[in-house]
């Protein structure tokens, strides 16, 4: 008989964590799964799931207005913010319930509460106080939004609050330029509201491709965002009417609600990890080998929580790894290389692989970009300037396909299957050896014409 509680114990119920336990239950092991919030995790709860209904929810403002240039007569069109919240938090609800299904039908055991290490074998429930012990312990606690320390932040909203507004402002200040940011500044929009976005940096989007960068700035702008870039909020003053963000260059704006988009962090704080020896690198990332193993021997992190790659799809892969190290003597390191991933502008981007500029810095001139810009048929008849642009980046003289970025509508949906190609280490030969679908947006990825080549290094 073991002299734990439990084979393993997992801490935090989100996609990998609860993708581990259930692998794990389903083996026979004795599991034992915290989670301080509700089952689902971040994806689920308050991010990927709850924001892309968001993102449904101003298309479908979009396509009314595009209808009427498609012959559609449209009268008495409202939008009722409330009701989409609500039937949103609805379906959140009964995903959360799927997960908690989930873990219990497959025998593993269920705390709503918050987890603290102890020890190394050892965690305390918070609200009840019971202490419990385990062989394994996988931490999977995700990560949470940061704000910056500026006078007035409580006057602030981060993306938690986002999903949970009494009502809809009429004036947003988005502050931020990554995924989130930018985002969120295409969903208050869509959806009537005044949006300006404010980032420090030059370009939204950092760490995207260059041109991916600048398609995504002019796209905003067309969406109705105003844009600002080179400035930081200092303070955030309450008025009678609204809120004054002042700004380290002394401009002010005024605005109804202020949206920090500053980044996440993980979730680690006060979760006792120097009591079993667990390390955490200057951000508060555990950290890990490439087999998710913590500096503790019997204790292993996935996910966000290891700012890798912060995707629910990578933290369901790693939680599946896991299992295979730890319980079936099969050591799998997930490959973290070329993994495709989505941004729900309007429109969205897909992007697998390398930028210009790392292929640059990897490869030197060893690689040929093709690049192509135009109007979607959606849009001729709409009378819409919205662009797709799209690129392929190729190495060698093989020219073996090694980037592939798409901005325009449908883009997610077409980065999935490019991702294979691009992880297969397929060549422009094959791409254009592969025949058009024909009145397509896709058609063009396998139609590319080199782009002359800029013999200067980009950087993204």
């Amino acid at each position: 008989m073991s002299k734990f509680d439990f084979d393993l114990f997992v801490i935090g119920a989100g996609s990998g964590g609860v993708r581990a336990g259930r692998l794990a239950a389903q083996l026979g092991k004795k599991v034992g799964v915290a989670e301080e919030s509700r089952p689902g995790g971040t994806c689920v709860v308050r991010g990927c799931v709850p924001k892309k209904f968001l993102v449904y929810g101003a298309d479908f403002g979009g396509a009314i207005k595009d209808a009427q240039k498609y012959g559609w007569s449209l009268d008495n069109v409202s939008f009722d913010w409330t009701f989409l919240r609500d039937a949103i938090q609805t379906e959140v609800s009964r995903l959360s319930g799927i997960y908690s299904t989930i873990l219990e039908k497959n025998g593993a055991t269920l705390f709503n509460e918050r987890a603290e290490f102890v020890d190394a074998h050892t965690v305390r429930l918070q609200t009840s106080g019971k202490e419990v012990t385990a062989k394994t312990i996988l931490i999977a606690t995700g990560g949470r939004p940061w704000m910056p320390d500026i006078e007035g932040i409580e006057h602030a909203i981060m993306s938690d609050d986002a999903f949970l507004l009494d009502e809809l402002p009429a004036r947003a200040l988005i502050i931020g330029g990554g995924y989130i940011a930018s985002e969120f500044a295409g969903i208050y929009a869509g959806l009537g509201v005044k949006t300006v976005q404010a980032y420090r940096g030059d370009r939204l989007l950092n760490g995207f491709d260059p041109d991916v960068r600048d398609e995504t700035g002019v796209l905003q702008n067309l969406n109705g965002i105003e844009t600002k870039f080179n400035i930081s909020p200092t303070s955030i003053k309450k008025t009678s009417g609204g809120l004054i963000v002042t700004f380290d260059d002394g401009s002010k704006i005024g605005t109804d609600m202020v949206f920090m988009a500053t980044g996440r962090k993980p979730h680690t704080v006060g979760l006792g990890l120097e009591n079993a020896g667990v390390d955490v690198d200057k951000n508060g990332a555990v950290v890990v080998d490439e087999y998710s193993k913590s500096t503790a021997k019997n204790i292993y992190a996935v996910g966000d929580v290891t700012n890798r790659v912060n995707l629910t799809p990578v933290a369901i892969r790693e939680g599946a790894a896991f299992i295979e190290t730890v319980f079936k003597d099969n050591p799998t390191a997930y490959d973290h290389s070329n993994i495709a991933s989505a941004v729900f502008t309007r429109p969205p981007i897909g992007v697998v692989g390398l930028t210009e500029g790392d292929a640059r810095q990897k490869h030197g001139d060893d690689i040929t970009v093709y690049t192509t810009k135009f109007r979607p048929m959606k849009n001729v008849l709409a009378h819409k300037e919205q662009r797709c642009f799209m690129k392929l980046i190729t190495q060698g003289k093989d020219e073996v396909v090694i980037g592939i970025h798409i901005v325009g509508d449908d883009s997610p949906e077409i980065i999935q299957a490019l991702g294979i190609c691009v992880k297969a280490g397929l060549t422009k030969a094959q791409f254009d050896e592969t025949c058009a679908v024909h009145p397509t947006l896709a058609e063009e990825i396998v139609t590319l014409k080199p782009r002359e080549i800029n013999k200067t290094t980009v950087v993204s």
